[in-house]
């Protein structure tokens, strides 16, 4: 279960990537994840997307956070308490500073990602708590020109030029998890009006594959619905995995960019 918040928000050829245009300095996106148990689709835990306007001495940086918990009477069985965030260009989404804290029954995991792309380095540390004390790790990864984190990567999609695609237009994407580069590949099937909690919505239906890992399982059982106008928020997601299936919905929306 270490990948569980992986394959939660993993959730184009002709897909053209600009500038930020569908970002904001104050966005929040809170849904609720369900999950197959013994047949029957429950909802056991809320996700939320944040972002949040990071000055330092030297620029100002874009605060990306996403949390994973579940409902306090699921604890008893399989608590998760997960944090990921990721602190980027505000204008290209490039990511500097990522940080994944996963607390998960008795995993336990820190994770920091500096990232030098002039020299296509990642430093990394890594701790894992053991009954015998904690044990850090520490590495230099070499990455790929193109190569972002897990939580940028997500947010990276949401400025694809997805209205210039065809159905059947795919494109990969590279991201580093747990000192790996995976291939995240996303496919545009169609475009798709759906019923949610912030209403009706016109909206791009994506699928989602990994290359690389099997975190995610079938083909095309992993799909994500994206608002289709220019905030392109996350409204719906499907996903299967080697343990079972469950979906993401989204409950709120707020401090929406356009």
């Amino acid at each position: 279960m270490k990948r569980t918040f992986l394959a939660l928000t993993l959730f184009v050829s002709s897909f053209i990537v600009g500038q930020n245009t569908s970002i904001g300095t104050n966005e929040k996106l809170t849904f609720s994840a369900s999950y197959n148990m013994s047949g029957l689709l429950t909802e056991i835990a809320q996700v939320t997307m944040e972002t949040s306007e990071v000055k330092t001495s030297s620029s100002t940086l874009l605060r990306l956070k996403c949390s994973a918990a579940t409902y306090s009477s699921f604890d008893s069985y399989f608590k998760i308490r997960d944090l990921y965030e990721s602190y980027v260009s505000p204008t290209s989404l490039t990511p500097f500073l990522y940080k994944r804290d996963i607390n998960e029954g008795t995993y336990n995991k820190f994770e920091q990602y500096k990232f030098n792309h002039k020299s296509r380095n990642v430093e990394s540390i890594m701790r894992k708590k053991k009954k015998s004390g904690d044990l850090e790790y520490k590495n230099n990864v070499k990455i790929g020109y193109n190569t972002r984190d897990l939580v940028s990567t997500i947010y990276h999609i949401r400025n694809l030029d997805i209205h210039k695609a065809k159905p059947g237009d795919s494109q990969s994407f590279t991201f580093l998890f747990d000192n790996e580069e995976l291939i995240l590949n996303v496919k545009y099937i169609s475009k798709e009006t759906i019923n949610t909690n912030i209403g009706k919505k016109e909206c791009y239906k994506l699928a989602i594959s990994l290359k690389n890992d099997n975190s995610l399982k079938g083909n095309n059982d992993n799909i994500l619905w994206l608002t289709a106008d220019a905030n392109k928020i996350p409204v719906y997601a499907k996903f299967k995995i080697a343990v079972g299936t469950g979906e993401l919905k989204i409950k709120s929306a707020t401090g929406l960019k356009n």
